[in-house]
């Protein structure tokens, strides 16, 4: 039988992670529940829920910086901060879409954990840029803080870094401090059609090395029948968004006329893209696979994956991201997956496919042993009996 716990505040996550370790019991912890076929299976013997940890702690709209404990839906935060003309500027995706979800219930910890970022990450960095602060509680049961607002730190260790990305596999993050900006007055989007994906790939550099703040770009080549379409996000004021658009359509009318949205078919269209709903939506029966490479090798890695299996995709962050479906079957096609990423350089994390599958082949990029080691030494120091989410990332860590 598992043990469950769901502690109400910190002092009571404190002592869940006490008694489980005491009594051995492995626990895999969850937020708002989202994002459990994300890493690999948990052998757990106790579960933690954060979903009583909630509410906005700090919000300080003059000084751009909102404080949440970390079973705060991510919903609220934004609904707290569109309340107030603002944001979080990186753009967190919601993986509803991806397992059958209900969309909106992601938690504001989740998102620190596992540095959810979207779109906007070419223009404003990942979440782990924004965020300054945490309080997490450790494998050894121990309370800690770091960063934004800070009464101790931790010296030699930057929890903040640290805790972006890891998956709860450190520690169990309480609370999290982020840093956020103003929301546009304005959206639009150029839409170019009928480019292949090296056309694309290249239409997107160069509007990304301009001087006219692109702040989405990506390219959904023609899925079920569809024409290729190609789009390139603009944001700010009205006027100034109508002189870039001028000069954009200028510099790059040898790619053709686009099409221009306004901001509200903008933003449905950046949300879809963000959420990955392209392909969510025909994710039934196939394996899904998100790779980060150069943009620049991006429509040859893709090329490479396609001549030895059925893929579907699409490429984000100006070709540096792609998101992409292959049959299932027994392996979700890694050795193929591998074999393009390790040629082009760059890594991929296996993001939705079965249970079995995940937990007989590398769900996230495999480390160099030396990489490895490192792992395994931080580990040691904040989980040292291995209970928070283990094995999660890696077998055995």
């Amino acid at each position: 039988m598992v043990a469950s716990y769901e502690p109400a505040d910190e002092k009571e996550t404190v002592e869940a992670v006490t008694e489980a370790r005491s009594k051995g019991l492995p626990m895999e912890i969850a937020g708002g529940g989202t994002k459990r076929g994300l890493g690999r299976p948990i052998q757990a013997g106790a579960a933690l829920s954060m979903a009583k940890l909630t509410g906005i702690t700090l919000y300080e709209p003059a000084e751009l910086v909102i404080s949440a404990k970390a079973g705060t839906a991510l919903a609220d935060v934004e609904a707290a901060l569109d309340e107030k003309g603002q944001q979080l500027a990186f753009e967190p995706m919601d993986y509803g879409a991806i397992y059958g979800a209900p969309a909106g219930r992601p938690s504001i910890g989740s998102v620190a954990a596992c540095n959810l970022s979207g779109p906007r990450r070419i223009y404003a960095g990942a979440a782990r840029d924004s965020l300054i602060g945490v309080r997490v509680v450790t494998g050894k049961g121990e309370a800690m803080k770091n960063g934004g607002r800070v009464m101790k730190n931790v010296t030699g260790y930057d929890l903040v870094k640290f805790s972006a990305g890891a998956f709860g596999t450190l520690g169990i993050l309480t609370e999290v401090t982020f840093k956020v900006l103003p929301q546009a007055e304005t959206t639009a989007t150029l839409v170019f059609s009928g480019l292949d994906d090296e056309s694309a790939r290249t239409l997107m550099s160069e509007a990304l090395s301009s001087p006219f703040e692109i702040t989405g770009a990506a390219h959904l080549p023609g899925l079920l029948g569809d024409e290729a379409r190609t789009l390139l996000r603009l944001e700010g004021f009205e006027a100034s968004i109508t002189y870039r658009i001028g000069e954009l359509r200028r510099e790059l009318r040898s790619y053709g006329a686009p099409e221009v949205l306004d901001t509200e078919a903008s933003k449905a269209e950046w949300r879809a893209i963000r959420d990955v709903k392209p392909l969510a939506e025909r994710v039934d029966g196939k394996a899904l696979w998100r790779i980060s490479t150069a943009p620049t090798r991006a429509p040859s890695l893709a090329r490479a994956i396609r001549t030895k299996t059925d893929a579907d995709l699409f490429y984000d962050w100006g070709g540096g991201l792609i998101w992409l479906t292959v049959p299932e079957r027994s392996d979700a096609a890694e050795p193929v997956v591998r074999a393009a990423v390790a040629e082009a350089g760059g890594h991929a994390t296996l993001v939705r496919a079965s249970e079995t599958i995940r937990a007989a082949i590398d769900v996230f990029e495999p480390l160099a042993e030396p990489v490895m080691a490192l792992t395994r030494a931080t580990k040691s120091v904040f989980d040292p009996d291995r209970i928070l989410n283990p094995s999660r990332m890696y077998a055995g860590v």
